[in-house]
């Protein structure tokens, strides 16, 4: 607990504060002293030419640790970790043997470059049980590469325990939660901002419509400043989600309409970075094999949170009056403030041996200690890195065929899932004759979908891909939409369900089986589709997270203005059938997408290869 406090801005505050008195890092306690590995590097003079005779320099971009091969290398490293591990002697020439690929493997930034990701996992799994020191490399210049001292080096946010995981997972989700929460809690008070504003339905839907952009737009700016090793994902977490507080209070008491809407882009403007961002925060920590888990999460928390707003809202805004909706996004935020503030570390492996780095230069008084990062972009401007991690997301966008198709089809599912929501309203006052409390309460059939689409989904996982990958190996990325595959037929059955028992006639749980039936499903394609894009592009993911939120929340902003026109014209069975009618379009691009997707990425500069290839 000590370290996540330390780590997190509360305990970084106080170190600046102290000149480091408090929360002190390893290398800056009296005991702490190098590995021997590390010490030979610095005052050997005769081990330094024999490395500078046999080391390159390190070209700018690229890794600065080869490869080691193939699979059968990786598993021949295995066998000599497991006979290190069992011997009872300290160090010795078989383990210093085996540091050759220990430092190969030992840090995220060097091995999510290379072709045998699961194979160093793996291995990763075998070191960490016993600390084997890792070889520090030494370029021609002289530059020593700092990275994880030890196999089990605690820094190392693969090698945290369950529970500081666990703790750190549950803080990005609710940030995420109240985020999304934020932008349907405002529904409910719709009749209110028309009736005290004077404006048209639609009109009083841009509170929501600018929310929704505002949160595509924003990622665009902060998660790619978050992929920044100088800057890291906290700084950009912690100072957003003040602004987003501190905005929601002026949001909840603005007197004129123009400046409530400017107020609500705000909101989800600095409200963003956790919607891209979070999801390679979580990258961040766990190992492929975990990662579809925890990553589940985190979906289900973006995905729950629209869905719920109306249900905190709808009673209190009947009872009080439509600015209750607000005064509720501060109340919950503002408690998710304070979490981060105190529990939230940073995760980023390149920006915390970059700080590494740093610590070691000054303790030791050598200038030669520098991280990946840095030697990778020693010769870059500020400017120029800047430039470069805000037209990423673009850029892998347009030039790759995968990724460009994933934007477009997460658009259109995320466009029907808010346009359909808007027709509630039209439904289940008017057929069923519910107050707007009780249409919140309808909503929980999306939490019900929820969690009947995360069963379905660890079932696949735990019972079926989890053990092939254990006989068979890593297989080809498509591999992972399988589940999405039948999932993305029943959006459309959903849909037509809904579309065609919506009448008072017949009974209202009927209509709402058709919700809890195509919010299971999309929430299966989405998880889907939300682990396929890390696992094909893990150096990228905050930045395809960020265009991706992009594509969806665009077309969901302009979904949530359409859809009044929409089944104001066309009556809710027609409009509902024409949503059903579009998502069929997600059944056809699932399964180009499952059987064409390798020949997509073997096309792109920046998917990684396939290990089973």
């Amino acid at each position: 607990m000590a370290s996540v406090v330390r780590d997190a801005p509360f305990g970084q505050l106080v170190r600046y504060l102290t000149n480091n008195k408090y929360f002190q890092y390893p290398e800056e306690r009296p005991d702490f002293e190098l590995p021997e590995v590390w010490r030979q590097l610095i005052s050997d003079s005769a081990s330094t030419t024999a490395t500078l005779g046999n080391s390159e320099k390190l070209p700018r971009g690229q890794p600065t640790l080869a490869a080691q091969g193939d699979a059968a290398a990786a598993a021949a490293a295995a066998a000599r970790k497991e006979q290190t591990l069992g011997s009872e002697d300290s160090v010795d020439s078989e383990s210093e043997a085996a540091t050759e690929v220990i430092g190969h493997v030992s840090s995220r930034h060097s091995f999510e470059y290379t072709q045998s990701r699961l194979e160093a996992d793996e291995v990763h799994e075998i070191e960490k049980t016993k600390s084997i020191p890792i070889q520090p490399k030494k370029t021609k210049d002289g530059t020593i590469l700092v990275d994880w001292y030890f196999t089990d080096d605690q820094e190392n946010p693969h090698n945290w325990s369950n529970k500081k995981r666990a703790l750190l997972t549950t803080v990005i989700c609710l940030y995420t939660f109240v985020v999304y929460t934020t932008s349907a809690i405002y529904t409910a008070s719709l009749a209110g901002v028309m009736e005290e504003f004077g404006v048209s339905s639609l009109v009083a839907t841009l509170g929501l419509s600018l929310y929704v952009l505002g949160y595509g737009t924003g990622p665009l700016v902060f998660s790619p400043l978050s992929e920044i090793p100088i800057i890291g994902r906290n700084p950009v977490y912690i100072v957003t989600m003040f602004l987003f507080v501190i905005l929601s209070i002026p949001t909840a008491f603005v007197r004129n309409f123009a400046g409530l809407m400017v107020l609500r882009f705000l909101q989800g403007f600095f409200g963003s970075p956790c919607l891209a961002s979070g999801g390679a925060s979580i990258g961040d920590m766990y190992s492929l094999m975990s990662l579809p888990y925890a990553m589940m999460s985190w979906v289900s928390a973006a995905y729950c949170g629209p869905a719920l707003g109306p249900l905190l809202s709808g009673f209190a805004v009947t009872a009080e009056n439509w600015r209750w909706s607000l005064y509720e996004s501060v109340w919950m935020s503002a408690p998710v403030l304070i979490l981060m503030f105190f529990f939230l570390p940073e995760t980023s492996s390149a920006t915390i041996l970059l700080r590494r780095a740093a610590r070691l230069r000054k303790i030791y008084n050598n200038e030669h200690f520098m991280s990946q990062s840095e030697i990778d972009q020693r010769h870059m401007k500020v400017s120029d890195i800047a430039i470069d991690a805000l037209v990423k997301p673009m850029q892998i966008t347009i030039m790759d065929p995968a990724v460009l198709f994933v934007q477009i089809y997460t658009a259109i599912i995320y466009g029907i899932y808010y346009s359909f929501f808007e027709v509630f309203p039209l439904v289940y006052p008017v057929y069923y004759n519910m107050t707007l409390g009780e249409i919140g309460l309808v909503f929980l059939c999306v939490l019900v979908a929820c969690l009947v689409g995360i069963a379905m989904y660890a079932s696949y996982l735990y019972f079926y891909m989890d053990p092939r990958i254990a006989k068979f190996g890593w297989p080809v990325q498509e591999a992972r939409l399988i589940p999405a595959l039948p999932a993305a037929v029943g959006p459309t059955i959903g849909l037509f369900i809904f579309a065609w028992t919506a009448r008072a006639s017949i009974h209202w749980i009927v209509p709402t089986i058709g919700i809890t039936i195509y919010s299971a499903t999309v929430f299966v394609v989405m998880q889907c589709l939300f682990v396929y894009i890390p696992l094909s592009y893990p150096q990228y993911a905050a930045s395809l997270f960020a265009a991706n939120d992009f594509f969806r929340s665009a077309l969901a902003c302009g979904s949530v203005l359409f859809a009044h026109p929409l089944f104001g014209n066309l009556g809710v069975a027609r409009g509902t059938s024409l949503l059903g009618g579009l998502s069929v379009i997600g059944i056809i691009g699932i399964w180009l997408l499952y059987f064409y997707g390798a020949r997509l990425r073997s096309l792109s500069k920046f998917a990684i290869s396939d290990p089973a290839e």
